[in-house]
């Protein structure tokens, strides 16, 4: 599948993705790609952040494929069972514990725990070793459930501008090789 053939969808998370993080990258180089916005980044509701990203897959016109970044991953897999719209693939990166008690904010609890349902849809997840709001174990074990592949990216961070992956040119790279063979 090319990008121009998908609509599209980043969906950030918890206090959305800055001017240097990597997704605003993507958006502003992918013609077909669109932010999923939210109405309070910094205070998150998960049935609001569901709900609005279910809108934005829904009334896409094209198959969709999504992109989604920490508190952006919940997001998705929450709002699975709400789409009417053909999702073609999930890129999903750096997916928190929702469900460890030690996150901060304690308010990100409110989107764990996650469902294991296999996801209908390929998916692709990256998680990083040393990432503070995930270990790898935990993302190895979504991943196994959803059915989805898991990329060890190795110590990374949190895999975004604050850990040094602005450009980043490797995540570019895996998303174009994603995307081909949807």
């Amino acid at each position: 599948m090319k990008a121009s053939h998908a609509d599209i969808l980043i969906v950030p998370g918890y206090t959305n993705s800055g001017p240097d993080h990597w997704q605003t990258r993507w958006e502003n180089k992918l013609s077909s790609a669109r932010r999923v916005e939210q109405t309070e980044w910094s205070k998150p509701v998960r049935e609001d952040w569901v709900e609005r990203l279910t809108q934005e897959v829904n009334r896409a016109e094209k198959p969709v494929v999504l992109v989604a970044h920490s508190l952006g991953v919940p997001t998705v897999i929450h709002a699975v069972p709400h789409f009417r719209s053909k999702i073609a693939g999930a890129f999903l990166v750096a997916p928190p514990d929702v469900a460890n008690a030690a996150i901060k904010p304690k308010h990100l609890m409110t989107f764990g725990p996650y469902p294991r349902t296999p996801l209908p849809f390929p998916t692709l997840m990256i998680a990083s070793r040393n990432d503070p709001f995930g270990s790898f174990e935990h993302a190895d074990d979504i991943a196994k459930a959803w059915g989805a592949s898991l990329i060890d990216a190795g110590e990374a961070g949190h895999i975004n501008a604050e850990s040094g992956h602005g450009p980043w040119p490797e995540g570019t790279m895996v998303f174009a090789q994603f995307l081909a063979k949807l």
